[in-house]
């Protein structure tokens, strides 16, 4: 009789962990798809030795910076980022969330340089064929892609469907929601967004593009401690990145510099921090670098493609 108490009592230990991991899986939470610069590691034309690793060796490429949400709960997923990439990264996604249980439900444009919108042309008619894709864009954004070829054949075969989208007014979702908001960058088509991703239990910063943080009317040192994940640009480690090239031209933060305005937060604060959008010349590409040594001995995260962050 004892014997088959315990047998019954693990048997619903069992199950009530089962369950738990059950229902912890349905909560959504941020895929990483890739975290290089608009073009990609090695990047085009680059046949210098740390580019030449990449053409040698497929395993060391990385895609353009792109992050997924999954909601399991609904079977669906959402897509942050169409870049040049996106065969690639949807095959990812894919295999992280299945295509025959997920259904690709929208994608977030944050403005209109290459990596971030042009792989929205795989939408249309001479490759998916998609139908009625919700793209999610702010008014500049949506206005270039209305009035350009050729996106705006997208949305005349409606392979594509825009979504309007208001700075900081959230895009509400049963189990998240996504909040755009301004931020400076170089403005030549569209305006350019960063996104607050919240969903039941965590919420995350996600900047790929900015200027320098001064040029900012918000305090990123403040924005890093309202969130559980800042996921922040880091096209640049340092200056001299580029020899030859005024990066005054280029005005990214530079990884020290961040790193320098968050330096006095406290260690949990810090390692909220995840560095995402690398150029090919940044070192914090390479994990075993004597840079991302640095970075991460300060308490700070370099973002990998299968990072997976719960929300």
């Amino acid at each position: 009789m004892l014997t088959k108490i315990r047998l019954v009592t693990k048997l619903m230990i069992l199950l009530s962990a089962s369950s738990a991991l059950f229902a912890q899986d349905q909560n959504p939470y941020l895929y990483v798809l890739g975290v290089a610069q608009d073009a990609g590691f090695p990047q085009v034309g680059c046949y210098a030795p740390h580019c030449m690793k990449g053409w040698n060796d497929p395993s060391e490429r990385v895609t353009p910076t792109a992050i997924a949400v999954i909601d399991a709960d609904r079977g669906r997923t959402y897509l942050f980022e169409a870049t040049p990439q996106i065969p690639q990264q949807l095959f990812m996604l894919h295999q992280q969330a299945p295509a025959h249980k997920f259904s690709l439900d929208g994608i977030f444009i944050t403005h209109a340089h290459i990596g971030h919108y042009t792989g929205l042309m795989y939408l249309g008619r001479e490759a998916m064929g998609a139908k009625k894709m919700p793209v999610y864009a702010m008014p500049k954004m949506a206005a270039f892609l209305r009035d350009n070829g050729p996106w705006s054949q997208l949305i005349e075969l409606e392979n594509i469907h825009l979504k309007p989208l208001s700075d900081d007014v959230a895009e509400s979702f049963k189990n998240f929601r996504v909040t755009p908001f301004i931020v400076p960058h170089r403005d030549e088509y569209s305006e350019t967004v960063g996104f607050t991703i919240e969903g039941p239990a965590k919420k995350a910063l996600f900047i790929p593009d900015i200027n320098k943080w001064s040029q900012w009317d918000e305090s990123i040192v403040e924005k890093v401690t309202q969130v559980d994940y800042a996921l922040l640009d880091a096209t640049f480690f340092d200056d001299g990145e580029l020899p030859g090239r005024d990066m005054s031209k280029i005005p990214h933060p530079f990884v020290t510099e961040t790193m320098d305005l968050l330096k006095d937060l406290p260690a949990e604060q810090r390692n909220k921090v995840w560095f995402i959008h690398m150029n090919h010349t940044n070192p914090l590409l390479d994990p075993n670098s004597r840079e991302t040594n640095l970075v991460e001995s300060q308490g700070f995260n370099i973002a990998r493609p299968g990072l997976r962050l719960e929300l």
